[in-house]
């Protein structure tokens, strides 16, 4: 019996951080890993040099493909199987560390590469909604913030809430509430842009952020997921049959970068300000951190008090 012969090809597989249990195909001739915006595969930790290291698709006499790893006179080193190297070969399976990011030099076949993106998923999304994990959003977020600072771009930080939640487990029982938080979750999904990022931060709590949106922009975002979800018909789970519906509403507040703050992490917290104050005002509203100018509000959304 004839077997066929494996597609293998290279890859780094993160073992730690970040971006652990993604597996990077070395697809071009010259992988540049740094903290760079720049770098190919882009480390988020300080102890990184913009760019650290390099990995270099070399063609042996032979036709066959070898992979060379350079450290690009990088201040902290890189580690090839715990020692410092200049330059060297791979080998499958080699352990390669930058700062504090540990990979995995593998050459991976179609089913490889498959398994491990599954991996990634159950890792980095809820399992409920789909969407990303509390951890993996605020990496993406990091890695938007420097991004936006670069290139002096905007965008906004959504934390959202829904009303009232333990009345629906309360009335209609946990497997409505689960069901109605997927839902939620879809409706999320549906009304982002390419390129926006939405999270479950647990419970009923939800997070986004919006690439390259102006505060009154962010507005019209928010809204669009406000409206979305109180007019949406939820399922409430009889004998695992989905023949009548309830609604529910949800509060939301945003914060926008670089005009409320040009930090992350204060970003959220000043999102989730203004969503508790949502909450006080009387639910199913969207807040901001910071008012917004009227003239720029009433050029970006339709009339409509909310």
């Amino acid at each position: 019996m004839n077997i066929p012969e494996r597609d293998l090809r290279p890859a780094l597989v993160s073992l730690n951080g970040d971006l652990i249990a993604v597996p990077i195909l070395l697809e071009r001739e010259k992988v540049t890993l740094g903290r760079a915006l720049e770098a190919d595969v882009r480390i988020n930790d300080f102890r990184v040099s913009r760019k650290h290291a390099q990995i270099s698709k070399i063609e042996g006499e032979d036709g066959s493909e070898n992979y060379l790893l350079s450290d690009l006179h990088s201040r902290n080193g890189t580690l090839l199987n715990g020692r410092k190297i200049i330059q060297e070969f791979l080998q499958n399976g080699d352990k390669i560390m930058i700062g504090e990011q540990l990979f995995r030099f593998d050459l991976m076949d179609e089913i490889d590469r498959e398994y491990q993106m599954q991996i990634r998923r159950l890792l980095s999304h809820d399992d409920l909604t789909g969407l990303l994990s509390s951890r993996s959003f605020f990496s993406e977020l990091r890695r938007e913030a420097a991004r936006a600072k670069y290139e002096k771009k905007p965008f906004c930080v959504l934390m959202m809430d829904v009303d009232y939640f333990k009345t629906v487990n309360d009335t209609y029982g946990h497997l409505t509430g689960s069901k109605t938080l997927e839902e939620i979750g879809n409706c999320i999904t549906q009304n982002l842009r390419i390129g926006d990022v939405a999270a479950r931060f647990g419970g009923e709590e939800f997070a986004a952020f919006l690439l390259d949106a102006e505060p009154a922009q962010g507005i019209v975002a928010a809204e669009r997921f406000r409206a979305e979800i109180e007019n949406c018909e939820f399922s409430i789970v009889k004998k695992g049959k989905f023949s009548e519906f309830h609604h529910v509403t949800i509060s939301i507040g945003m914060a926008s970068f670089p005009d409320d703050s040009d930090d992350p992490i204060e970003l959220i917290e000043m999102a989730d300000s203004a969503l508790y104050r949502a909450k006080r005002e009387g639910r199913n509203r969207i807040c901001t951190y910071h008012e917004i100018d009227p003239e720029d509000f009433n050029k970006t959304l339709p009339p409509r008090q909310f």
